[in-house]
């Protein structure tokens, strides 16, 4: 009875294949052979020499903060030693462009280039204090300046009309072609000078107007300067019919300029004579001198005098006529 049960149910123990089993085994013997090498190297390590890695005398982070002490020791006086240099270097620049004021003052140098130069002097001043601290602190001003030249040349390039307005600018200034409060002319542009700048040049007309002129064009073209000179000359003309006695005519043109006391008797002498036979008239030139702050005012005024002494006097001003001759 008991072997037909045995021969029914299964046997509960599993039968393995050769292999399966061979593999299995060499699994083991590879799980003995790392472990026992595994076992071996801890039994062969030197403790010591684990510690001397992490606290001996020729440690990586020993050298590393040896390294970073040195280099902190040497590098801090450098930078106090730069501070002191630049804050020393700052005063005395402060102090040298008052004296470079006061003795510009006493020279009485124009506002203008007063104020250009002594921004000129304090940018190159401040720029080579600089340089020098670098040179101090240990970085190399050498490469610096070569990588301004470099970046100098290119924006230089780039900005050449710029530049030459700059250039013209500085030769304005120090030519003094005209200043500020000069009545210029040049080509299309008349007007008073209101302030000269370091590109460009602002001038007032009669008009009210701003005319902004770069420097290159007042630099390298002719201008006329009215007021370069304290007294300069008012030209009038009056004109008087054909048929007027030319003597009383120029008696009472006299007698205008000699009554008017802004038109200058010395050293130069006005002069009144006959310049030109026209059409209908006989026309006098007056040559007036007068001072450049009187100029304006005269010329407003002086040929209505004219004009009311002619007619006092009964002298004839002329106007466009035509005479017409018909055969009977």
């Amino acid at each position: 009875m008991l072997d037909d049960k045995a021969s029914f149910f299964p046997s509960a123990t599993p039968q393995i294949s050769d292999t399966a089993a061979d593999g299995i085994s060499h699994a083991i013997k590879v799980a003995d052979s790392t472990k026992q090498a595994l076992r071996d190297s801890l039994e062969n390590m030197d403790i010591h020499a684990i510690k001397g890695i992490v606290t001996g005398e020729n440690t990586i982070l020993k050298d590393a903060l040896s390294s970073l002490v040195e280099l902190t020791a040497g590098f801090i006086p450098k930078l106090i030693g730069a501070v002191i240099v630049l804050w020393i270097g700052l005063k005395l620049i402060k102090m040298l462009k008052k004296s470079l004021i006061r003795l510009m003052d006493r020279q009485k140098l124009e506002t203008s280039l007063r104020g250009f130069l002594v921004s000129l002097i304090d940018v190159v001043l401040k720029v080579l204090l600089i340089i020098m601290v670098m040179d101090i602190i240990g970085i190399k001003a050498t490469s610096f300046i070569a990588i301004l030249g470099a970046a100098g040349l290119a924006v230089g390039m780039a900005l050449q009309g710029t530049l030459q307005n700059f250039a013209a600018g500085v030769i304005i200034l120090l030519m003094k072609p005209f200043k500020a409060g000069d009545y210029i002319e040049c080509g299309s542009y008349k007007g008073y000078v209101n302030e000269i700048r370091i590109f460009h040049t602002i001038i007032r007309p009669f008009n009210g107007r701003t005319i902004i002129v770069p420097n290159n064009e007042l630099a390298t073209k002719s201008l006329i300067n009215h007021t370069a000179e304290p007294i300069i000359r008012l030209d009038v003309v009056a004109s008087v019919a054909y048929g007027t006695d030319l003597n009383k005519a120029k008696e009472a043109l006299w007698d205008i300029v000699n009554n008017d006391p802004l038109i200058v008797k010395e050293p130069k002498a006005p002069k009144i004579s006959v310049s030109n036979l026209g059409d209908s008239s006989v026309d006098f030139s007056l040559w007036l001198w007068v001072k450049v702050e009187d100029y304006w005012t005269l010329w407003s005024y002086i040929r209505e005098n004219i004009y009311n002494k002619f007619t006092a006097e009964g002298i004839e001003i002329p106007f466009p006529q035509i005479q017409l001759h018909t055969d009977k």
